[in-house]
């Protein structure tokens, strides 16, 4: 990256045309070429050394890359706003259109993507109900197409939104539910239905009311950022009922265990109800709520998009969610 601080402008061109029927033309100097992997990074980490790692600059040679970026934009770029870095609205409109040229210019020379012979490594973050739900079907489809790649699974934790905004810069994908995160594409993967889980100690009879769920203690697995979000939580509010959270978890698989023997009660997705037909002083009961269905839908960064390998992974997943939905179906 050592190259001369200021370049030549680059030449006029004919509005007459070259005759190649072109017309005026924007002529693309060496140096954006080189330039336009280290501006995407910069942008996307909003951090200087977090984008040197990711493209293998050192931090000086980062910070130096910077400053010609603002030279050739005549714009900051990067602003510090209490400890952290924001986009200036200049870097907001030129995010996307980074991504779009470094996707087509990954397409020029990329490999065309064979899983059969591939050893990509595939980064997907999803709770451990979706973790439980999916690999069962997941796993086995990879063994059998792609035995040389390899995946990542993050536990997710249910943080904020601006972390899973962060989180999507740094993998291939992130199951949650529609609606979570704005702005990027996104494929619906399964649907399951909420139910509750019922302590042995719990005054309740055979089925739950939502008077039951009013003066209950609650555990809630939903943890304490998106505790307000969550649709059973947004059903009882909207009917005039402030849940009695007694002990907050970013784990589904969590919740039985802080429930049974107690007076508790919780609300967990129905397709870990298989899981605890054994489970001592629980009761596993329907929820009286009038809408439980619970949906699943994976998000991904839109640069990712036309990626052929990333194209063939969502389409894994979709076929393994598939397979989940149909082995939910009753039997004859």
């Amino acid at each position: 990256m050592d190259r001369q601080r200021h370049e030549e402008a680059p030449p006029a061109v004919n509005d007459e045309g070259d005759g190649s029927g072109s017309g005026s033309r924007t002529i693309i100097r060496s140096q954006d070429l080189v330039s336009l992997p280290v501006l995407r990074a910069l942008l996307r980490e909003r951090n200087v050394t977090r984008a040197g790692e990711t493209i293998g600059l050192t931090q000086s040679a980062t910070s130096n890359a910077l400053a010609r970026l603002r030279r050739r934009f005549g714009d900051e770029l990067l602003v510090r706003v209490g400890r952290r870095y924001e986009l200036t609205p200049l870097a907001q409109g030129l995010l996307d259109r980074a991504d779009q040229a470094f996707d087509a210019l990954e397409r020029v020379f990329e490999d065309p993507f064979d899983p059969a012979t591939s050893t990509r490594e595939f980064a997907l973050a999803l709770s451990d109900y979706s973790l439980t739900v999916l690999s069962g079907a997941l796993v086995p489809i990879l063994r059998a197409e792609a035995p040389g790649i390899r995946l990542n699974l993050e536990q997710l934790s249910l943080r904020g939104a601006g972390d899973f905004e962060e989180l999507l810069r740094h993998s291939d994908g992130v199951v949650l539910p529609p609606d979570y995160i704005r702005g990027h594409p996104r494929m619906r993967l399964f649907q399951d239905r909420w139910i509750c889980l019922v302590g042995t100690e719990a005054p309740v009879g055979d089925t739950v009311t939502t008077d039951d769920l009013a003066h209950l203690p609650w555990v809630s697995p939903f943890g304490p950022s998106l505790r307000s979000s969550a649709p059973p939580v947004r059903q009882l509010r909207a009917l005039g009922i402030e849940p009695r959270i007694e002990v907050s978890v970013d784990s589904f698989h969590s919740a039985p265990h802080l429930v049974a023997g107690t007076d508790r009660i919780a609300f967990i997705p129905g397709m870990l109800a298989r899981y605890l037909d054994d489970f001592p002083g629980l009761r596993v009961l329907s929820s009286p709520l009038a809408r439980n269905e619970h949906l699943l839908s994976l998000y991904w960064d839109a640069s990712e998009t036309n990626d052929p390998g990333h194209r063939w992974f969502r389409g894994v997943l979709q076929r393994a969610a598939a397979q989940v939905m149909k082995e939910q179906q009753p039997t004859e």
